[in-house]
């Protein structure tokens, strides 16, 4: 505890933009995320009074069904397409400009949805919907990257595990905003679409006051100065000169390295295991069941996504039993609640937090924003993919469809234990190492494979 307290004191610069961060970025896609069910109601009967008054006669109700899954769909489509320019953004401009400006495209997009029923145009929730799921793609790998870069290793863990707290907050504060007796009736329905650009605006305010990563600063920038003045402001005053010099020695590595595109990422051998290990990390995040914490750092992320995963796949099991027997047992649908809680709870202490850090660890600084790309796309792919077809599936299997979630959960957890290598505490070159292993297998391990070697050893160390 005191141990903790100290800390708090240290890095109350690092906390604090964390805190920034979290409010600016996966905070506001959790809260559009929950507001939007409550909406839909209120938006469906506007569509339809604003076709009346247009063309004289209400719209077909297949029509109407229609632009309401293109309403909730085109958040993804805007998301994919956000986060397919991440990696060009982040490089040219760097992390924290991206998500100023970022901040203004969300704030229009709020101002545009919110004026929709004045304007008597549905259109504009649509445009305003389009524009918000571009911040959101946006948004997602500039947050991640940003929260591990200025991160010292000790809190690493810990540090990039707060996106997938501030994403349950928002979700919560959305649920609640979205009562009928708040922001979720009739008359202000408005004013809860235009409420996700309230989040933007505190980042906004805020985020200037902050620095730049480190990293970025000294590698892109060549601000040594700048980059030492970042340090003190996020982690206090101390002997920080050790993590100084390990960015130094990256960036003297680095004089005759790139910024892997996506394709050159996809096509390099040497990272070919560390993108799976992205690809199923993100295909089960999507197909578990559910649309952290210090823990990380005590258990290991290998054990945190393995164990998480086998105990959710049992906890599903255990839903399906108790909705089978609920017409019963009056008190089987109590048991289904507690199940259902305690999924959503392991969730959030094991494989939220976890797969995070994962993303981050397992890359250099080089490979780092593609790598984000492609599981940002990925994400994205699979928010538009379930949302269209979930609710098939549900009508076509009932409450048997979460046995579909837990064969992917306990897939995944064999493929964990066999393949990924446990990356608390370590540097990148003794990842890569374990990588290695698997990325060439019988074939020579160069020592010095195109781009990709010797600055192993540093990129973690923030």
């Amino acid at each position: 505890m005191t141990g903790f307290l100290s800390d708090l004191v240290q890095y109350r610069g690092l906390f604090q933009i964390i805190t920034v961060l979290g409010i600016g970025g996966t905070f506001q896609i959790g809260f559009q995320i929950s507001t939007i069910t409550y909406m839909s109601q209120h938006v469906k009967a506007f569509i339809n009074e604003t076709w009346l008054e247009r063309y004289g006669y209400p719209i077909h109700q297949d029509n109407l069904l229609f632009l309401w899954s293109i309403t909730v769909s085109i958040f993804g489509i805007g998301g994919l397409l956000g986060s397919s320019g991440s990696r060009y953004l982040t490089v040219k401009y760097g992390k924290k400009k991206c998500l100023l400006y970022n901040d203004l495209l969300m704030i229009v997009a709020a101002s545009i949805m919110g004026c929709s029923k004045i304007a008597q145009s549905f259109e504009m929730i649509l445009i305003g919907r389009f524009m918000c799921g571009i911040s959101a793609g946006l948004c997602v790998p500039l947050h991640h990257q940003y929260v591990g870069e200025i991160s010292p290793r000790k809190l690493r863990g810990f540090a990039n595990s707060t996106s997938s707290f501030f994403w349950s907050l928002g979700k919560a504060v959305g649920q609640i905003s979205g009562q009928r007796e708040l922001l979720g009736s009739q008359s202000l329905w408005p004013m809860l679409m235009a409420s996700c650009g309230l989040p933007a605006l505190i980042q906004l305010v805020t985020l200037p006051f902050f620095p730049e990563s480190p990293p970025y600063l000294l590698m892109h920038k060549g601000d040594q100065e700048g980059c030492k003045k970042a340090i003190r402001q996020l982690w206090g005053e101390g002997h920080h000169q050790a993590e100084i010099d390990d960015i130094m020695k990256e960036k003297a590595t680095m004089k005759n390295t790139k910024i892997l595109s996506v394709l050159e990422l996809m096509k390099e051998q040497a990272f070919r295991w560390q993108l799976y290990m992205i690809v199923i990390l993100t295909a089960t995040v999507q197909l578990c069941g559910i649309n952290a914490s210090s823990i990380i750092e005590r258990l290991g992320r290998k054990v945190l996504l393995r164990g998480g995963y086998w105990i959710m796949g049992s906890l599903l099991a255990g839903i399906t039993v108790t909705l089978s027997l609920q017409d019963q047992y009056f008190w089987m649908p109590y048991c289904s609640l507690c199940l259902i809680i305690l999924f959503a709870v392991v969730f959030g202490v094991g494989p939220a937090g976890a797969t995070i850090s994962i993303r981050v660890e397992i890359f250099k600084l080089s490979c780092r924003p593609p790598a984000f790309v492609i599981s940002a796309v990925l994400n994205w792919l699979g928010v538009f993919v379930i949302g269209t077809t979930f609710p098939f599936i549900v009508e076509r299997l009932k409450h048997f469809c979460f046995l579909i979630s837990m064969g992917v959960l306990f897939t995944s957890g064999i493929i964990i234990h066999l393949f990924l290598p446990e990356t608390k505490g370590k540097s990148i070159m003794e990842i890569t190492e374990e990588f290695n292993k698997l990325n060439f297998k019988k074939k020579h391990v160069p020592e010095t494979p195109d781009h990709v070697t010797e600055d192993y050893t540093f990129c973690t160390r923030l």
